[in-house]
């Protein structure tokens, strides 16, 4: 990588494509960016809600633990081979499939969406100050302390992700050796003290529910998608498209496995965690406070780093909707935004897991209609031109039909409205969400991914712009400022 752009306190780049010469990355790095991504108290809480929610015994909850991130971070991992093709974040790589103008579309509802995520994470981050402060001095909640917890953790967010990929990476890697020991220690605890015959005894619950407890699980890995090619941007092009994926998998497997699990242990002692109003005081009353308070902490830092690449990747998608601020200020607004509704949630709120799960059945399909048409999309295409991509007027090569791809746009609405009619939550019920395999599994997200990629494969699409390799000796072929002309090939 670039010492400028990127080994330095800040990084500077934003959208544009990264040049050849600075994409020096290796794939192992991704690892602990996806074990960071991951370590959330919130998985404890999900865990949890298989057992007392979703009524699955032990074995079925592994089944769910293991198949969950194979499946979300499977995708996550196919999709940033995009990012080590094109060099670009996401959002930015999208232009090239829905048009300058038609990607405005699905980047504003991720964008909106990605304000959720970001409230939860903040939340839950401010929620585990509140215990440690409870927990070491005796210092209960207040309306004043809320709202001054909330604030910090924001704050600590803003800076961590306003600096760029080095600093988000740094401490991913300091933070999954922290949370391995210490979650070592509390399987250790668990195994000691939990009274196995009751875990083993429940009995097993329906198959429709292991299905739905998968979706459960999956939707948090499913919400880093459109994300995928923002870690890998600065992957060389021969980087492996195997190893993307399986180190993708293999770091987040490694931290949702026994997260899932501990939190099904934990709701043999404690039954109402899966609905309780704060979902991580409850590790104060469960392990002794050598153990739960340094795991707090850790598990802070875990929803710092979530919710600092959350945030990194969204001042990419506001650069792209064409908010014209430097990445590290676009990352701001989202700040804000984060901070007043996660006020809100804290003040108002009466089940946090309640308002969580319903909002993670929405996100998964507002982000799978973005997943089934770029994923479709890239079974086509193996190169993006950056000067086209940078260029968002009507000489773009990615202008297409006065902005828009009919067929990219097209099959993303259809796909979106499909995935809602089948969706259920709290919030919101589909009028296709009963009497039927998809909504009564939970498969709604699933089948917004199918139907969209599915209507643009068979949907006529414009020209595809591929760049024309040239010599060398003038700069890196493919790159703004070096583009050879182009040739136009009608898929």
């Amino acid at each position: 990588m670039s010492k400028t752009e990127t080994e330095g306190a800040l990084e500077t780049r934003g959208i544009e494509q990264v040049p050849d010469q600075e994409r020096t990355a290796r794939t192992r790095e991704l690892f602990p960016t996806w074990v960071g991504a991951n370590i959330s108290v919130l998985l404890l809480t999900m865990g949890a809600s298989l057992v007392v929610a979703y009524h699955l015994n032990l074995w079925q909850a592994l089944v769910v633990a293991v198949a969950a991130p194979i499946v979300s971070y499977g995708l996550v991992g196919l999709i940033g081979i995009a990012g080590k093709r094109g060099g670009a974040p996401g959002m930015a790589l999208s232009r090239a499939v829905f048009g300058q103008r038609g990607n405005l579309l699905p980047g504003s509802l991720i964008w909106v969406a990605r304000w959720g995520w970001e409230t939860i994470n903040a939340v839950t981050g401010a929620y585990a100050m509140l215990s440690v402060l409870d927990i070491l001095f005796g210092i209960r909640a207040n309306s004043v302390l809320d709202m001054v917890m909330l604030l910090a953790f924001v704050v600590a967010t803003f800076a961590i992700s306003g600096l760029g990929i080095n600093a988000v990476q740094k401490c991913n890697k300091y933070a999954t050796y922290l949370f391995g020991v210490f979650s070592v220690l509390v399987l250790v605890y668990l195994v000691v003290d939990t009274d196995w015959a009751r875990v083993f005894d429940r009995p097993a619950g329906s198959v429709a529910a292991v299905i739905t407890g998968v979706g459960l699980i999956a939707a948090g890995g499913v919400s880093w998608i459109p994300s995928a090619p923002d870690f890998t941007r600065y992957l060389p092009r021969t980087a492996s498209a195997k190893g993307i994926v399986g180190v993708t998998v293999g770091g987040a497997g490694i931290v949702v496995l026994p997260m899932v699990l501990m939190g099904v242990v934990m709701a043999v002692s404690t039954p109402d965690l899966a609905s309780a109003a704060d979902p991580v005081s409850f590790l104060g009353e469960i392990l002794p406070t050598w153990i739960a308070v340094p795991y707090l902490l850790i598990a802070l830092i875990g929803m710092l780093l979530i919710n600092s690449m959350s945030m990194y990747s969204a001042g990419f998608t506001a650069q792209t909707l064409g908010i014209k601020v430097p990445r590290h200020w676009a990352v701001s607004v989202n700040a804000v935004i984060s901070l007043v509704f996660g006020g809100v949630l804290m003040l108002v709120a009466t089940s946090f897991m309640g308002s969580f799960i319903a909002f993670l059945s929405l996100l998964a399909v507002a982000f799978s209609a973005w997943v089934g048409v770029f994923g479709a999309d890239m079974l086509r295409r193996r190169e993006y031109d950056g000067q086209a991509m940078a260029d968002t007027g009507r000489t773009s090569a990615y202008w297409y039909r006065g902005g828009f791809s009919p067929a990219a746009v097209a099959a993303w609405a259809v796909g979106l409205v499909a995935g809602l009619m089948f969706s259920t939550s709290d919030w919101f019920t589909g009028p296709l969400a009963a009497d039927n395999v998809i909504g009564e599994y939970g498969l709604g997200w699933v089948a917004t991914i199918v139907i969209s990629g599915l209507l643009y494969l068979v949907l006529p699409k414009p020209a595809v712009v591929v760049p024309a390799r040239q010599a060398e000796p003038a700069g890196v072929p493919g790159q703004a400022g070096h583009t050879a002309p182009q040739e136009s090939v009608t898929v």
